[in-house]
């Protein structure tokens, strides 16, 4: 027994470092486009737009521009509670603004939702965006690194898998190979 379960581990352990060493030379396409989705906004800024909104906010007189660029801020904050305010307010905006205030809060709907993994709700609004203007090259760049991101954790979680299933595997040849002796 101890004989077959040596090579199944030297091959599960040469698949874990293939499904590695293709995460790690993988180039993204995305360029810009994968800057968008890493970017964060300077603890400054977002200070400076969270005042300004707050302070609107208690004067009951928000507008839409105060909200966006909060929500704007929020979205590309590194923190995930602040990315989902942020989505939470672009939500609120896009319900009553018009159709070019609409665009930009799907946009970064998509962008905000992405980076907190949900990536099925980030690729619904590009879609929706696809719908309205299927030569969008900036939605459809977006949309192409929202799948590669997609994939990219399908591989690591794969990976992850992978890992555990070697070392359970190891330790139950082991527990076979001593219990024989």
């Amino acid at each position: 027994m101890t004989s077959a379960v040596f090579p199944l581990t030297v091959y599960v352990l040469v698949f874990i470092t293939i499904v590695f060493a293709i995460l790690l030379e993988r180039e993204t396409d995305g360029g810009k486009m994968e800057d968008v989705l890493d970017e964060s906004v300077s603890e400054e800024d977002l200070r400076k737009f969270e005042r300004r909104y707050h302070d609107s906010l208690a004067q009951g007189t928000v507008t839409h521009v105060i909200q966006f660029e909060y929500a704007w801020c929020l979205i590309r904050s590194k923190y995930p509670t602040d990315v989902k305010r942020g989505i939470f307010l672009l939500e609120d905006l896009s319900k009553g603004e018009n159709e070019s205030g609409k665009r930009d809060c799907i946009y970064y709907l998509a962008i905000g939702n992405a980076k907190i993994k949900e990536y099925s709700k980030a690729l619904g609004y590009t879609k929706v965006l696809l719908q309205v203007e299927p030569g969008n090259r900036q939605v459809q760049t977006l949309k192409h690194t929202i799948e590669k991101r997609m994939e990219r954790e399908g591989l690591k979680g794969m990976a992850i898998i992978g890992g555990a299933a070697l070392a359970l595997g190891s330790l139950i040849g082991l527990g076979v190979a001593l219990a024989r002796k």
